[in-house]
This record gives C-alpha cells, sequence and structure tokens, in this order.
C-alpha cells in the first residue's frame, strides 16, 4: 500500500494548499490507492522522519521499500504509472514533463516568494518595499503563460501531470486578486480543480484539519 505522509493540522492559510495535496491528486487520477500518514511536529523533527525527508517536509511516498520525497518528483513518479497523467508517445511525456518543470522553476519560486511576505511579514519594512517588484515579477510570467495557453484548455492538447503541477502553484495565490488580471488563467485553474480526482484530493486533505479542530 502506498502511504502518502501530511501534517494532521496546519493553520487556516495553508490549508487546501499543503504540498501533499499534489501527490493526492496525482494518485486520485491515477487510481492508486493509498493511506494517508499524518504527522505532528515532534514526528517531524524526529531522527526516523529526517531519514525519510531530510529537510522535515510533507510529502514522503513510501510503497514496498521506495522512500521519496519532495512534490514534484513524486508526482513524476506517479505520472510513470498513468497515461491520465503523462501521454504514452515519448514526446508527450517529455513536454509534460517540461511544464512540471516550469510550473516549479518559472512560477512557484516567485509566487511562493508573495506568499511568503504576505503571510510571514506583512509589516516588516522590507516586505512591503519589495512587495511591488515581487508582484510585478508574477504578473510578468503569468501573462507570459496566458499567451502561451491561449484558447487552449490546458496547456498541451489533454490534461497531463504538467497541469497538475501549475494548477497547485497557481492555487498559491488564493490569497490575493493577481489572478484576477489574468482571466484566461483564472479559468484554467478553475477547470483543473473541477477535476473529480482534484476535488477528491482537496477533500481528503481537508478531512484531517476539520477532523484535528472538531
Amino acid at each position: 500500500m502506498i502511504t502518502v505522509s501530511a501534517f494532521k493540522w496546519v493553520p487556516p492559510f495553508a490549508q487546501g494548499v499543503v504540498r501533499d495535496l499534489r501527490v493526492r491528486w496525482a494518485l486520485e487520477e491515477a487510481g492508486l490507492p493509498y493511506e494517508a500518514r499524518l504527522i505532528d511536529p515532534q514526528v517531524q523533527k524526529s531522527p526516523d522522519y529526517r531519514a525519510q525527508q531530510p529537510f522535515g517536509q510533507v510529502p514522503v511516498f513510501q510503497e514496498d521499500g521506495l522512500t521519496l520525497f519532495e512534490s514534484g518528483a513524486i508526482v513524476v513518479h506517479i505520472a510513470a504509472r498513468s497515461e491520465v497523467l503523462f501521454p504514452r508517445d515519448e514526446a508527450g511525456r517529455a513536454r509534460a514533463l517540461t511544464w512540471v518543470f516550469a510550473a516549479l522553476n518559472s512560477l512557484e519560486i516567485y509566487v511562493q516568494q508573495l506568499a511568503e511576505i504576505d503571510l510571514f511579514v506583512p509589516d516588516a519594512q522590507w516586505a512591503k518595499l519589495h512587495r511591488p517588484e515581487v508582484e510585478a515579477r508574477i504578473h510578468h510570467r503569468l501573462g507570459e503563460l496566458a499567451t502561451w495557453l491561449g484558447d487552449r484548455p490546458y496547456l498541451e492538447d489533454r490534461f497531463t501531470a504538467g497541469d497538475l503541477m501549475m494548477t497547485t502553484v497557481l492555487r498559491i495565490l488564493r490569497h490575493t486578486d493577481v489572478l484576477d488580471a489574468h482571466p484566461t488563467l483564472k479559468a484554467y485553474k478553475e477547470r483543473c480543480e473541477a477535476r473529480p480526482a482534484f476535488q477528491r484530493a482537496l477533500a481528503a486533505q481537508m478531512a484531517a484539519f476539520q477532523q484535528h479542530e472538531s
């Protein structure tokens, strides 16, 4: 059985965007059953967990003696087993993989900067001075992405792991109105979020938080 580590609880601003969601979604798309291993800060700091995830983050993926960390790497591992996420032809797989890396390297590094400013240090003077520049960079990258997307429903000719990863990156902006300036991308994100596999993955992640709070 596949197991995926996830937090028992996180603050409301992080609920629904913790990165185990990416892995849960990929598993749901691939039709692979899994169990969530819910951890708390004590487990997160423990030597046993650090032996699985050197940085103490989630998710950790385990199956048949294989242990993986980093959500992008795990999604790619799952996608290799599912034609839903990676096309069967070599060129299609390569294109999908390209978009996985684009989401992480060309978009998330900027999007995450804005989230960290807004959610952790909004009142710091350096943050107030730096934020407009960060937001401008995001709008520039989003504009480039929107140009590529055009009137396509997905980044390539159909949904792939690249769309899965890109959608989870765009969701990090949910505390802002940034996507309102890019209606094509907003509609694209909502289209991907409407997939039943995403809805199941999100419900599973949120259920743990709700149970902890009850």
